[in-house]
């Protein structure tokens, strides 16, 4: 099972109406969140009926919260693990659409629900099925929901026979108010991870003055086993320890119109690691083990997962018979 950690949202998406005025359509949102959509969407349930991936947050009971629920449940995605509470309103993030740049975001998360996840609500155990943690994104860059989601990473990373974590940090400067206090605890997080899933535009946030190469061979060195990196038009890149030596491995784009762009890195890493779980890759023993055949496979499988996404407005994963029927 794919756990997956964080804020959980509304995207207020632009419309034109036709005076030409901008009009704002709600739209589930939050990286964690569209990444558990993504996978559930792929990996569906087990022999006995179960959610295959499961999502941990702290969400409101006002109509936005039982909307961003009921859409969890549907894409099954399990919600046993989320914290319910009255007493906080639903996050909200208005989008910026641009022609050839990416979407930015303006959030309003003052007294919301997802931002007051706090140490208590942790769960003591995990369950015995989740085998891999997913975090990263805005919910890292908010007190107390970031301390609370650190605290959980570490205690699993040092836990003997824990799950795999990735990490997609999912940059929004507007959030980060101290970037060099947020780098060092960027590259804590990149330590206790397996796999981190990053854009060459977060990487222009992170290292700004390093290449492409050059920041990849920096992250590596932090401890991650497997690194993936999304390049827009120009594919997606891998690099993964293996033995005594790194393998690495590029998948182009897809070609296919963008209506946006909203949610494909969340796609891309929610379809990366369902596409591992299904091969039975999704382990610290496995991770080791993938050739270049199957890092490929992986990549080219989470392309198509999202250019579909970018195809559609909003973050609207695809299933798993979307993306083999490509």
């Amino acid at each position: 099972m794919i756990l997956c950690c964080g804020e959980a949202l509304i995207d207020m998406v632009p419309e034109r109406d036709s005076a030409g005025r901008n009009l704002y359509a709600p739209c589930y949102g939050g990286s964690p969140y569209n990444t558990a959509i993504a996978a559930g969407r792929v990996l569906g349930r087990d022999a006995d009926s179960r959610p295959r991936t499961a999502f941990f947050s702290r969400l409101s009971t006002d109509f936005f919260g039982e909307e961003l629920i009921r859409n969890l449940e549907a894409n099954y995605v399990s919600t046993a693990l989320v914290r319910r509470t009255k007493d906080e309103t639903t996050t909200l993030a208005f989008v910026k659409l641009e022609a050839e740049k990416e979407p930015s975001y303006l959030f309003y998360t003052t007294g919301a629900a997802d931002r007051a996840l706090c140490e208590t609500d942790l769960p003591e155990k995990l369950p015995a099925e989740v085998n891999c943690l997913l975090f990263g994104s805005i919910s890292m860059t908010l007190e107390p929901a970031a301390t609370a989601i650190e605290s959980l990473i570490m205690r699993e990373h040092a836990r003997e026979g824990g799950p795999v974590i990735s990490h997609d940090p999912n940059v929004r400067p507007l959030m980060i108010l101290n970037r060099e206090a947020w780098l060092r605890r960027f590259e804590n997080w990149a330590r206790a991870s397996d796999i981190v899933k990053i854009s060459a535009a977060d990487f222009d946030f992170i290292y700004p003055r390093l290449g492409l190469e050059a920041c990849v061979e920096k992250l590596l060195s932090l401890g991650p086993r497997l690194v993936a990196v999304t390049l827009g038009k120009d594919g997606a890149l891998a690099l993964l320890k293996s033995g005594g030596g790194i393998i690495r491995v590029r998948a182009a784009a897809v070609d296919l119109p963008v209506a946006d762009t909203i949610g494909a890195g969340d796609t891309f890493h929610g379809a990366f690691l369902a596409k591992l779980e299904l091969e039975g890759r999704l382990s610290r023993e496995a991770l080791p083990r993938l050739d270049e055949a199957e890092l490929k496979e992986a990549l080219i499988f989470a392309n198509r997962a999202a250019a579909i996404v970018c195809s559609r407005k909003g973050a609207n994963p695809p299933a798993l018979s979307e993306i083999k029927a490509f």
